[in-house]
């Protein structure tokens, strides 16, 4: 009797064991035996999160919409016109997986104003301590400024510095390590990934003209002598070997250009612009950044420098040289405290002081110049020209996941920055509009397009 006892015992633990192999295994489309795991879902700050109960898998979105809106005005009456207007400047959609504890996968759309981009795609090995290993299209570590996420900037638009030098999205190898007190990172970056014009311009390059696509290289490191969650010090340098990429303009070899608006999208224009720097053999790019939080409060700044190199065929030995800066500092007015985030080198969203959020004044000045004529024949000259700009702002932050800016931005331009001759800089000596800045007669020193900017931004983000 015992013995038919412990027998239908084990026959029923047996059965019980097959039944649990067959609840946590199931067949996919394609016919494979697949296991199959219990997700527990969350909604963590808004945004939406499947995890399994062992913590060894997870997925969730990341999804924003950024609506803006821009008045311009004050301009010269001899300047063109600046149009108004309204954009969707982002409707950013996202997914993201830790797929096992060492793996992470992340495919991130662009569909703002109905256009399609492809942002980030790429894999990721994180299964060693303090080090990161990813391989696809993302922002190489150079300027924290420019891996700030956009929703959590102080200013609506990055620096003008920052959007002529500082190097976005690429398809290429990216490795980091970091500590409380280090950041250290190496990438390789070959052509950009954006929309479908840069995609053309890859293609069309390679079939018809036969061009290696170029190759970056990207360094950095930061040092945090302080860092702790409400207080810390930032000091970072990073450093970019460029050479010229099939991503850019098709059948344009060897070329370098820089240019970048006003630290605004809603108008169109690009007064500062080199045009094509032909016969470009490689580029190096510097910056240098500073930066910190106490509290509430925020500061920011870097100066970043472009050396253009040219093909030794060409006869100029002295390389061109273009740079820019920009100090920025914001404040939290009702109790709330500035975020950082180590692992990024970058700041992160900000902890409001209130249940229904906060406030934030920010300031800002920089300055960008493309220019380089000094010493230099008329021929092998650069009028890319200059800027300058004021800027203040006000951020609403309504619980953690809305937030509304509005900000005042004043420019000054100077009389070289004509858009590569397409925008009119001044008035000759009859008193007429003039494009050409050889031929501004400067009354009471006024040359270039001055102007004002009120901008407004509704984000959500979930």
């Amino acid at each position: 009797m015992k013995k038919t006892v412990l027998l239908m015992a084990a026959l029923m633990l047996g059965s019980m064991a097959f039944a649990q192999t067959e609840k946590t295994q199931a067949v996919d489309q394609y016919g494979n035996t697949v296991d199959v795991k219990t997700l527990e879902t969350s909604s963590r700050d808004g945004i939406l999160v499947f995890e399994s109960k062992e913590k060894d898998f997870k997925f969730w979105f990341d999804t924003r919409v950024q609506v803006d809106f821009g008045a311009y005005f004050g301009q010269q009456v001899w300047a063109d016109p600046i149009g108004n207007g309204a954009s969707i400047r982002r409707a950013r959609f996202a997914v993201k997986t830790q797929i096992t504890r060492d793996w992470y996968g992340e495919v991130d759309m662009e569909l703002a104003n109905g256009s399609f981009e492809l942002k980030d795609a790429l894999v990721r090995y994180n299964g060693l301590k303090n080090f990161q290993f990813s391989i696809g299209s993302m922002k190489p570590d150079f300027s924290i400024s420019r891996n700030t996420s956009s929703r959590y900037t102080e200013f609506m638009e990055r620096p003008m510095v920052v959007n002529a030098f500082a190097p976005s999205r690429h398809l290429g190898i990216f490795a980091k390590y970091t500590n409380k007190y280090f950041f250290g990172s190496a990438s390789i970056l070959f052509q950009e990934i954006e929309g479908q014009e840069t995609r053309d311009f890859v293609e069309a390059n390679n079939k018809d003209y036969g061009m290696d696509e170029g190759l970056s290289y990207v360094g950095k490191m930061v040092v945090r002598p302080v860092n702790e969650a409400d207080y810390g010090i930032h000091i970072g340098g990073a450093i970019m070997y460029d050479t010229p990429k099939t991503s850019d303009e098709t059948g344009v070899y060897s070329a370098t250009r820089f240019s970048c608006r006003n630290a605004t999208n809603i108008s169109r224009k690009k007064y500062i612009d080199t045009d094509d720097i032909k016969n470009t053999d490689h580029n190096l790019i510097a910056t240098a950044e500073l930066a910190g939080h106490v509290q509430g409060l925020r500061f920011e700044s870097a100066w970043m420098s472009d050396w253009t190199y040219m093909k030794p065929e060409v006869g100029i030995d002295k390389p061109y040289h273009f740079q820019g800066w920009y100090v920025e500092t914001g404040y939290l007015f009702f109790g709330g405290k500035q975020n950082y985030d180590s692992d990024g080198a970058k700041f992160n969203r900000v902890r409001p002081g209130q249940s229904w959020g906060d406030m934030e004044l920010a300031l800002k000045y920089e300055f960008l110049d493309l220019n380089d004529f000094e010493g230099r024949p008329t021929e092998n000259a650069i009028f890319g020209g200059s800027a300058e700009l004021f800027g203040a702002a006000l951020n609403f932050y309504l619980g953690k996941n809305v937030k509304i800016a509005l900000n005042y931005q004043y420019v000054n331009n100077d009389r070289y920055a004509n858009g590569k001759g397409k925008l009119y800089v001044g008035l000759d000596a009859d008193g007429n509009p003039t494009k050409d800045f050889t031929k501004v007669v400067a009354k009471d020193g006024e040359a270039g397009v001055n102007y004002h900017m009120l901008l407004a931004r509704f984000q959500v983000a979930f």
